[in-house]
C-alpha cells in the first residue's frame, strides 16, 4: 500500500497522538497564579443606637385570679334566739362555699346548735326540741370551719348582725373579710332594687324562685343562685371590698328625699341623720354633701 494513501475506514487509528495532543497544548499554555485577595481590616462596631421607648400600654383590669377579685365566697346566714349576743344564742348555722370563676357551688353544711328556749321561734320556726335531737353537730362545726379555711371573703347578708355571734363559743372567730350583700353590694339599676334589698327581693329580681325564708341554709343558696346569675359579679365584688366609713348626708328638711333615694338611713346608726357607710368614690359621685361621722357611732357600724 502507498503510504501517501489515506488511511481507509478499516485500519486502526494511532490512539498514541490523540491522546498526547491535548498534553502538549496543556503545556504550551502559562500558568496563572491564583490571586489572594487580603483580608480587611476589621472595622470598630457602630456605637448602638438607643431604642426608643415603648409606647406606654393602658392598665389592663384585674383578672379572675388577681387577689382583688375573691376566688372563692363562704355565704353564711345564722338563726338566733334573739338580736343581742350577749343575752340571746345562736342556734342555726347555714354556710356554701361558692366559685367565683366558675359561678358555682362547692360544698355547703347546715347544722343546730342545741338550745332550751326559742323566744325568736315565731319568726325562724326553729322549736327547742328539734334542736335537742341527736344530731352531728359537732362533726357539721369542725366541716364549716373547713369551708372557712378555703375561703376568701366572707358574705352575709346584714352581716352586721351576723358576724357578731362568731367569736362566741361555740362558734369560730373569722378573720377573713366580710362583705354585705345587702349594704356593701351595689346591685344593677336596671334590677330595680331598693338600696338595701332584702334577700326575697334580690332572689326574685334575678330569677330566683322563693319557696321558704328564714332558715340559714335557705338564705344562702338563694344568694349563691342570685351569684350565679351575675355576669358582672367579679366587679360588683370589687367595689364592695372597697374600704368604708360611715358618712352623715348634709341636706335641708326639703332635700331629704336625695338622702332616702341615695340607700341613707334616718336615725340609724346616726342619731337626728341621715347617715350610710360609703367608700371615698361612692362619696364623690353623690350629688349632695356628706361629712365622714367620727367615734364611737363610727366604730359601731363598722
Amino acid at each position: 500500500m502507498d503510504p501517501a494513501e489515506p488511511p481507509q475506514p478499516w485500519e486502526q487509528v494511532d490512539l498514541l497522538s490523540l491522546m498526547q495532543a491535548p498534553t502538549e497544548k496543556k503545556a504550551l499554555e502559562p500558568e496563572i497564579e491564583p490571586v489572594i485577595e487580603p483580608e480587611p481590616e476589621p472595622v470598630a462596631d457602630p456605637e448602638p443606637r438607643a431604642e426608643p421607648d415603648p409606647a406606654p400600654q393602658a392598665e389592663a383590669p384585674p383578672e379572675i385570679g388577681s387577689p382583688l377579685v375573691p376566688q372563692r365566697l363562704l355565704i353564711l346566714d345564722t338563726e338566733t334566739t334573739g338580736l343581742d349576743p350577749q343575752r340571746d344564742r345562736c342556734i342555726e348555722v347555714g354556710a356554701v362555699l361558692f366559685d367565683v370563676p366558675r359561678r358555682s357551688v362547692l360544698a355547703q353544711v347546715s347544722f343546730l346548735l342545741p338550745c332550751e328556749h326559742n323566744p325568736a321561734q315565731a319568726v325562724n320556726g326553729i322549736d327547742p326540741v328539734l334542736t335537742q335531737q341527736p344530731q352531728p353537730w359537732q362533726q357539721g362545726l369542725d366541716w364549716f370551719e373547713a369551708l372557712l379555711a378555703a375561703a376568701d371573703v366572707v358574705v352575709a347578708h346584714n352581716a352586721a348582725f351576723d358576724r357578731q355571734w362568731f367569736g362566741i363559743a361555740p362558734l369560730p372567730a373569722i378573720h377573713q373579710p366580710w362583705l354585705c350583700s345587702m349594704e356593701d353590694i351595689r346591685w344593677p339599676a336596671d334590677r330595680h332594687l331598693r338600696s338595701n334589698p332584702s334577700v326575697r327581693d334580690l332572689a326574685l329580681a334575678y330569677g330566683v324562685p322563693v319557696w321558704a325564708a328564714h332558715r340559714a341554709l335557705t338564705d344562702c343558696i338563694y344568694l349563691a343562685q342570685v351569684f350565679e346569675r351575675c355576669s358582672d359579679l367579679e366587679q360588683l365584688l370589687q367595689q364592695g371590698l372597697e374600704p368604708r366609713r360611715l358618712y352623715r348626708a348634709r341636706l335641708s328638711y326639703e332635700e331629704r328625699h336625695k338622702a332616702r333615694e341615695a340607700g341613707f338611713r334616718w336615725n340609724e346608726p346616726v342619731s337626728g341623720a341621715w347617715s350610710r357607710r360609703l367608700s371615698e368614690r361612692e362619696a364623690a359621685l353623690l350629688s349632695f354633701p356628706v361629712v365622714p361621722v367620727e367615734g364611737e357611732q363610727q366604730r359601731r357600724s363598722a
